[in-house]
């Protein structure tokens, strides 16, 4: 048996989609997702707890993004938890989690709107 690394998440846009095009032409789009939690505290008193994410998606799955989503859209991610590290101008490391995203649903939103997956994705195990 083997272990995947493997997220899904659902939240919504905190703001609209990046896209950044590369001079090779591939192009990638970011974004921060919220997922929220409800729960009683230790005195009975209802918390919510929103926490952020930073998605990425490439291949086709961006037109889609660039197309339909926008803030406050709400999603469901399939991806993979990555980390990446950089250092800025002032010459400080940087660390950076990010999810990839594999598989986005749409959820709430227009109902001629695609997923946002691609059908050749390999990423998935058959059963």
């Amino acid at each position: 048996m083997s272990i995947k690394n493997q997220v899904v998440l659902i939240g919504n846009l905190g703001g609209d989609p990046e896209t950044k095009v590369f001079d090779s032409g591939s192009k990638n789009a970011k974004f921060s997702l919220a997922t929220n939690e409800t729960f009683k505290n230790d005195a009975g008193e209802t918390v919510n707890q929103t926490e952020w994410h930073n998605i990425v998606v490439w291949g086709k799955r961006v037109a889609v993004v660039e197309k339909y989503l926008q803030k406050g859209s709400e999603v469901c991610i399939t991806g993979k938890l990555t980390y990446r590290s950089y250092e800025d101008k002032d010459g400080v490391k940087r660390h950076i989690t990010e999810i990839k995203a594999n598989e986005i649903v749409m959820l709430g939103g227009k109902k001629d709107a695609p997923d946002a997956n691609d059908s050749t994705d390999d990423s998935k195990e058959e059963e």
